[in-house]
């Protein structure tokens, strides 16, 4: 019985993801392999190799790898998938983009989003945003698997000394093209990777508001922002820093909500934080109810008071 962890990458680094994914593999049993596909990846193969608890990277190099497009990459899983009990993928968007098509390809159910590994052949995932934690039962010969790493700790970077085995590349299937990316940079650490994060919400009132209330207390901290989904409807801030169920999941170190009400589409993204502190002038903000420490006051008050504390 082997696993097979898809790696996230961007050919040039290892993606943290890939190494909660990991921590789920081993869980499952057996030995766990690592497929690193893309374009000039060598660099992302041997610190795979150097993942603790990895036993063998598998290394597809070509152009149809890549971007990362699903049609390719999930080629590249069916041409090893006869090989392995259990195929998983980082619950990201890349993951949840390839996992279906090799689901359906292999003629199994995909178990989505699992949180915990009960045996080989179970699972824990949570329904209802979060408010019930089903039991999965799998008797599929293959199981493909989202993991959702916010549920695994991350296994150790370095430790590992995984013997790297290079594979052919798919062909390029023609389904799709890559066309080009805009993307932001910032300083700031990735949202779903930050050990802490400071989030604002509608009570903010304008764009305007939101950066200056936000971004001292984000530069203070070291943290990254986010924002509720009632913000981001608003257009207080980007959609990419949306956290909740039809957002990103998160779970860091600290997590503080600044005029976010609690609703039960946010709570889903990040009750997982290992401490939470509320800032809601609203003492009966459902937000209370998951917060480790709760301040009943003006945001507009509490926050640049907070900001000259520290």
């Amino acid at each position: 019985m082997t696993a097979l962890v898809i790696a996230e990458h961007d050919n040039a680094s290892l993606k943290a993801a890939t190494l909660n994914t990991v921590t789920a593999a081993a869980a499952c049993g057996g030995e766990v392999h690592v497929l690193v596909a893309g374009e000039g990846a060598a660099a992302v193969a041997q610190a795979a190799s150097q993942v603790a608890g990895v036993a063998k990277v598998l290394h597809a190099d070509g152009a149809s790898l890549k971007n990362g497009l699903a049609e390719n990459l999930a080629a590249q899983v069916l041409a090893i998938a006869g090989n392995y009990s259990h195929i998983l993928f980082p619950a990201t968007a890349s993951g949840k983009n390839t996992a279906p098509r090799v689901a359906a390809r292999l003629d199994v159910a995909q178990i989505s989003d699992i949180t915990k590994v009960d045996g080989a052949d179970t699972f824990e995932r949570p329904i209802y945003a979060g408010n019930a934690i089903a039991t999965v039962q799998s008797l599929d010969a293959t199981k493909v698997i989202t993991v959702r790493t916010t549920g695994f700790d991350a296994a150790a970077a370095t430790g590992g000394s995984a013997a790297v085995e290079s594979l052919a590349a798919v062909a390029d299937s023609g389904k799709s093209q890559f066309v080009g990316a805009e993307l932001s940079k910032s300083e700031r650490p990735e949202l779903t990777a930050a050990k802490i994060i400071v989030s604002g919400g509608r009570a903010l009132g304008s764009s305007e508001k939101f950066n200056e209330v936000m971004t001292p207390l984000a530069d203070k901290l070291g943290a990254a922002i986010g924002a509720s989904r009632a913000a981001v409807d608003a257009g207080y801030a980007p959609n990419d820093l949306q956290v909740g169920q039809t957002g990103k999941i998160v779970a860091p170190q600290l997590y503080i909500a600044c005029g976010i009400s609690g609703a039960i589409q946010h709570l889903a993204g990040m009750k997982d934080s290992k401490v939470i502190v509320a800032i809601n002038k609203d003492e009966e903000a459902p937000i209370f109810s998951v917060a480790d420490y709760g301040l009943v006051a003006d945001l507009f008050v509490a926050v640049p008071e907070l900001v000259k504390a520290l």
